[in-house]
C-alpha cells in the first residue's frame, strides 16, 4: 500500500515560499491566502469558510496584513484545499524572500478621506509583481489613501500614501474662511485682504481645503502618491523616509520595479537583509540617483535614511 504522503504533489521543500507555514502540531500547517488590499467578494468568503470547516480547525486567523489564514491543515490535504479554493478563485499567498501580497485601505471609492484608488493600485501590484524573488528578504508594499495612513504605509519596504497639492484661484474665492478652519495643520490662514494665505511648508497634502471649498476656488494642482522607502517591523523596526511625491497611480508598478532592481543589486552578497538596512549602509543618495533619471519630476532633491524605532525605550 502506497504511503499517503505520496498523494500530494506539493513540493515540501518550498512550503513556506508558497504560503504553507508549519505549525506546532505534527503534519499540520497554516495556509495563508492571497487577499490583495484586504478585499474579497462575498462568494469567495463563503467558499473559504466552507474549505476551512472541511479541512481546518475551529477558527481562521485574520493576519495583520489583511490575509486570511486557514489553521490546522494537514499537509496530506494540500492538493484538495488548493483545488477547492480554486473553485472560488482564491489563491494561496507567498512567504520567503519575494514580493508579498500588498495591503491597502479602502481608498477613494467610499471613504470620504480617500484621495486615490488604493484598491486598484494594490490589485495591479499583486497581478504584476506578487511573488517576484528578491534574492535577499521579504519585500512588502502598502497603500494608504490619505495622510491618516491607516495601513501604516511607512513601515513597509515601499509605502504609498495618497496626496493632493492644492492651488488657489483668488478670483473665485469668496473669503468664506472654510479652508482655514478645516486646515488642522495651520497651512492656511486668512490674510488682511480676506483671502487665504497658503504656507506650503506646513501642508501634508490632505486636500481638505479642496474638499471643503464651496466655490472650487481651491483646485487640485497635483495628485498621486507620496512614497516612503525602507520601512519594516520586527525586532529592529525602521520607519521609511520620503523619496518621492505625487507619483501617478499609473506609474506605481514601474516605480516599485526600479526600487527592486536597486535593492537586488546593492544587497548582492549581503545575505538576508531588508532594503531599509541597505539604504542605511549605502546612503539614501544612492537610491535617489537610481530613481531620478526615470522619475525626475517626482523624486525629492534629498532625504534621510530610514529611521530606527527604539522599541526598548524605558528599559
Amino acid at each position: 500500500m502506497a504511503d499517503e504522503s505520496s498523494k500530494t504533489s506539493i513540493d515540501l521543500n518550498n512550503l513556506k515560499a508558497g504560503g504553507f507555514i508549519k505549525e506546532r502540531g505534527k503534519d499540520l500547517f497554516t495556509v495563508r491566502l492571497r487577499v490583495p488590499g484586504g478585499r474579497m467578494t462575498v462568494p469567495r468568503l463563503k467558499k473559504i469558510a466552507q474549505v476551512a470547516e472541511k479541512f481546518g480547525g475551529e477558527f481562521v486567523h485574520l493576519s495583520v496584513r489583511q490575509s486570511i489564514e486557514l489553521i490546522n491543515i494537514n499537509f496530506r490535504d494540500f492538493d484538495a484545499v488548493v483545488a477547492e479554493l480554486g473553485e472560488g478563485e482564491q489563491k494561496v499567498a507567498s512567504c520567503g524572500a519575494r514580493v508579498r501580497v500588498p495591503t491597502a485601505c479602502g481608498g477613494c471609492e467610499y471613504n470620504p478621506n480617500g484621495l486615490v484608488d488604493t484598491q486598484r493600485s494594490a490589485l495591479e501590484v499583486d497581478e504584476k509583481l506578487f511573488g517576484t524573488p528578491t534574492g535577499h528578504h521579504k519585500f512588502k508594499v502598502g497603500f494608504a489613501g490619505c495622510p491618516f495612513d491607516c495601513p501604516k504605509s511607512a513601515t513597509n519596504d515601499v509605502g504609498f500614501q495618497g496626496a493632493i497639492w492644492p492651488e488657489l484661484s483668488k478670483e473665485e474665492c469668496i473669503s468664506c474662511g472654510l479652508c482655514a478652519k478645516s486646515c488642522t495643520e495651520g497651512a492656511i490662514a486668512m490674510g488682511d485682504d480676506g483671502k487665504p494665505m497658503f504656507r506650503a511648508d506646513k501642508c501634508i497634502y490632505c486636500g481638505d481645503c479642496v474638499k471643503v471649498c464651496p466655490t472650487e476656488a481651491w483646485k487640485t494642482e497635483k495628485i498621486g502618491y507620496t512614497v516612503r522607502i525602507g520601512g519594516k517591523w520586527g525586532r529592529h523596526p525602521l520607519v521609511g523616509t520620503l523619496f518621492a511625491t505625487f507619483v501617478p497611480e499609473e506609474r506605481v508598478v514601474e516605480f516599485i520595479s526600479e526600487v527592486l532592481a536597486w535593492y537586488k543589486e546593492k544587497a548582492d552578497g549581503a545575505g538576508r537583509v531588508r532594503i531599509g538596512d541597505i539604504i542605511i549602509k549605502e546612503g539614501p543618495d544612492s537610491l535617489l540617483s537610481r530613481l531620478r533619471p526615470k522619475f525626475p519630476e517626482y523624486v525629492v532633491a534629498e532625504t534621510i535614511a530610514p529611521q530606527v524605532i527604539a522599541t526598548q525605550i524605558g528599559a
